[in-house]
């Protein structure tokens, strides 16, 4: 029996990644982790609630592992928060499930991930990615998006601004700086994760271009 474990399942690229993989029937069972129920029902999901302050760690056995965990500084409220969702929380899931014997994990960070840039949200991201490859998996999988596109639950002014710009403006940009959808991003994940090469990938935005886009859940 083969089971995959979904963190940051109900945020844009968690949600598609759900979906697909439920369709998919590569797993027996799929675990979200969520901090409330969600309206999906499927025989093969499994809703585990669960408080990253105060975790469960039992709960986290899995086979393979996706990490889509994201938020930004303004929505987080600040820098500590936003560190707290983006940093501790993957490593804390990495840890926990590599505990439990899972081999093969797979995390959703950003283009530019640096962990010397003097940018704050890039340089935490650069961060996760390093601590990540401390931790002995048969197979990390690092994916790099640029501007996410796709039916976010919340309204973002200046990324709604970019992603018009992006459009306009998208046969000026280098392919791997253009938006990708999130669906792109989740259909590259589970490729990945299907072939499981033993060491570290990273995928660059402009390779998930690759896998089509799914405009609806």
């Amino acid at each position: 029996m083969k089971t995959a474990l979904i963190a940051g399942a109900t945020g844009l690229v968690g949600s598609f990644l759900v979906q697909m993989l439920l369709e998919d029937g590569h797993y027996d069972k799929v675990k979200i982790l969520v901090r409330k129920p969600v309206d999906l029902n499927h025989p093969d999901l499994e809703q585990i609630i669960y408080d990253y302050e105060n975790p469960d760690l039992d709960k986290l056995k899995a086979d393979d592992v996706f990490c889509c965990l994201g938020t930004t500084i303004k929505k987080a409220g600040s820098r500590e928060a936003f560190t707290k969702v983006d940093y501790e929380y993957p490593l804390q899931i990495a840890q926990a499930t590599k505990d439990y014997d899972t081999q093969n994990f797979s995390i959703v960070t950003a283009i530019g991930s640096n962990s010397k840039s003097r940018i704050f949200y890039n340089k935490v991201k650069g961060e996760v990615e390093e601590k990540l490859q401390e931790i002995p998996f048969q197979s990390l999988h690092i994916h790099r998006p640029s501007m996410l596109l796709g039916p976010r639950k919340e309204f973002r002014t200046g990324e709604e601004i970019g992603k018009v710009i992006a459009r306009l403006l998208w046969f000026l940009f280098p392919k791997r700086y253009r938006g990708i959808h999130a669906s792109q991003v989740a259909g590259c994940m589970i490729s990945k994760m299907k072939e499981s090469k033993p060491g570290l990938q990273v995928i660059e935005s402009d390779k998930m271009h690759e896998w089509p886009v799914r405009e609806k859940l």
